[in-house]
């Protein structure tokens, strides 16, 4: 489970996350370097013979390792370490790196690169405590290894804080609906391109005995995520500033009729008998397995999806994705994103080597490493068609790099607002609630944290 990024859409924070929760990883895996305390300054003296300025001394890189793997972290590094042979690199890694380094970022002793995600790493909170390097400046004219302008190359911007940059997305996640292109094939199913479309199929699959859909009820900003939210911005003709103003806690924006009509549809799809009664009461693994299993033909989830079940993945079965199946014919897709960044310490001792790492990693050919080696687009532009991507990356990839595509950037709720929400939109799905009763339950909170 993404648990940073996943908080930052729902909450994502991911999540994350997470996804906020951001990435699952195994307890088996450990950090692959113990957090180290009184490193020595870094040298940065120039190298004579090129001209060039030469990068050594100790770079300490910490990353978690979660849902996308750490297989592209590896590889980057390496890539990195043969670039530059006389800098030490240090990785700091695992699924509980972050709880690890924790002390030395409160200390002020910080690795000098940070990868955001994963639990007890929150980028707004790390920036109100000082802890990352004002990169405004720098990226108004940073360029990466192959000259390209660093902010251009981005799908998603990084966001800002009172006008300033401190982090950039590296990940570009998207909330979606999967199902399982092979079985579709078998049985003659049309892949849906919008909410007629998910219906039409929908009752011929219900017909076939497989329930169509099928999601995580303990953890319901799965639905919430890319179900409800990419349903209230098409029913607001595609404009996503109301999920923005929800965020801000504006009552109104939960009185407006994209959110009832979007909650209507949720009823439709209950009363039409294609949500798995099962749903109410199992957490994203079980709901996974299910699917995998080909018992419940789509389920709504993240990119992480492939790369978090890789194991349970039975043979021949393929991904199929699109980013909401809400919109109604002729309208745009839309994509619920989320992102995890990558930031500088502002305690950092080699910052120069930080700052070169990031030239190195923002690159066309690091967006297609990233999405074959993780299962999730880079946040860097790009046509990853010829790469060894997965197809649902591929596929994902286009919809985010789509002009016709609305992207919706990440937006985190308030805490309680987002508890509502998700309590709210379980009750929906099993018809313990209507869908005025969704907009009283939540916009009672709304006027509570708005005081």
């Amino acid at each position: 489970m993404m648990i940073k990024n996943k908080f930052a859409a729902m909450s994502l924070a991911v999540v994350l996350a997470t996804m906020t929760l951001a990435g699952c990883g195994s307890d088996k895996e450990k950090a692959t370097d113990t957090p180290s305390t009184n490193e020595p300054a870094a040298d940065t003296s120039t190298n004579e013979s090129s001209g060039d300025k030469k990068l050594t001394g100790d770079f300490e890189i910490q990353y978690f390792v979660g849902g996308y793997g750490d297989k592209w972290w590896k590889k980057v590094i390496a890539d990195f370490q043969a670039a530059n042979p006389d800098l030490n690199i240090k990785e700091m890694s695992g699924p509980k790196i972050n709880e690890q380094n924790k002390p030395r970022w409160i200390g002020g002793n910080p690795p000098d690169f940070v990868y955001i995600d994963g639990p007890e790493l929150n980028d707004r909170q790390m920036v109100e405590d000082g802890q990352l390097e004002d990169l405004t400046e720098w990226l108004k004219t940073g360029t990466n290894v192959d000259g390209d302008n660093i902010l251009d190359l981005l799908t998603q911007a990084p966001q800002q804080y009172d006008g300033k940059i401190y982090n950039i997305p590296l990940v570009l996640n998207s909330w979606g609906i999967f199902w399982n292109k092979a079985l579709f094939k078998e049985k003659g199913w049309q892949e849906p391109q919008n909410y007629a479309d998910f219906l039409k199929v929908s009752e011929q699959i219900k017909a076939a005995g497989v329930t169509p859909f099928i999601h995580t009820g303990k953890y319901p900003y799965y639905i919430n995520g890319a179900v409800l939210y990419p349903a209230i911005v098409s029913a607001n003709n595609g404009d996503f500033t109301v999920l923005q103003d929800m965020a801000a806690n504006k009552v109104e924006a939960f009185n407006s009729p994209a959110v009832l009509g979007a909650l209507n549809k949720i009823v439709e799809m209950r009363d039409k008998g294609f949500i798995d009664k099962a749903s109410i009461q199992i957490n994203h693994t079980d709901s996974q397995m299910l699917f995998l299993q080909n018992k419940d033909a789509f389920i709504p989830n993240g990119l992480w999806l492939p790369n978090e079940m890789s194991k349970d993945i039975p043979s021949g079965f393929d991904f199929g994705f699109i980013p909401s199946v809400m919109q109604d014919a002729g309208q745009k897709v839309v994509a619920n994103t989320s992102t995890a960044t990558v930031a500088i310490a502002k305690n950092g001792k080699n910052k120069e080597a930080a700052k070169a790492f990031l030239q190195f990693i923002f690159s066309k050919a690091q967006a297609s490493q990233w999405a074959e080696l993780s299962g999730s687009p880079s946040n860097i532009k790009g046509d990853i068609s010829a790469s060894n991507a997965p197809n649902f990356v591929k596929d994902a990839a286009k919809y985010l790099n789509d002009a016709n595509t609305i992207v919706i950037p990440t937006i985190t709720f308030n805490a309680d607002v987002d508890k509502a929400m998700q309590d709210a939109t379980d009750a929906l799905t099993i018809a313990k609630i209507t869908p005025e009763e969704w907009i009283s339950r939540v916009t009672d909170v709304v006027k509570k944290v708005a005081k």
